[in-house]
């Protein structure tokens, strides 16, 4: 991913000796690609490989948070939807 932003960035560059506005688009695909492509490209290699301990704390804090939730949801929607639920395990269980 990282290629295919450096290359085309070099591009936009190349391109915006002609037409200035093109260094904009230039610097707009890196400062999206820092922002947002760099941190979701890096985040499930930092916790199993590194050994600081850091982010494997993070992930699995964010796993817990985003089991509960799930488990608050799942029991909401048995309490609220009691015959959907029973239909759904009747289904299953044929």
């Amino acid at each position: 991913m990282g290629t295919i932003v450096l290359s085309g960035t070099v591009v936009l560059v190349i391109l915006g000796f002609g037409n200035h506005s093109w260094w904009l688009a230039a610097v707009a695909l890196l400062f999206l690609y820092i922002r947002y492509g760099r941190d979701s490209a890096s985040a499930p290699t930092s916790g199993g490989s590194s050994g600081g301990g850091g982010g494997m704390a993070d992930d699995y804090k964010s796993y817990r948070d985003r089991r509960d939730r799930q488990a608050r949801w799942e029991r909401r929607y048995r309490r609220e939807r009691p015959l959907e639920v029973r239909r759904q395990q009747r289904d299953k269980a044929s």
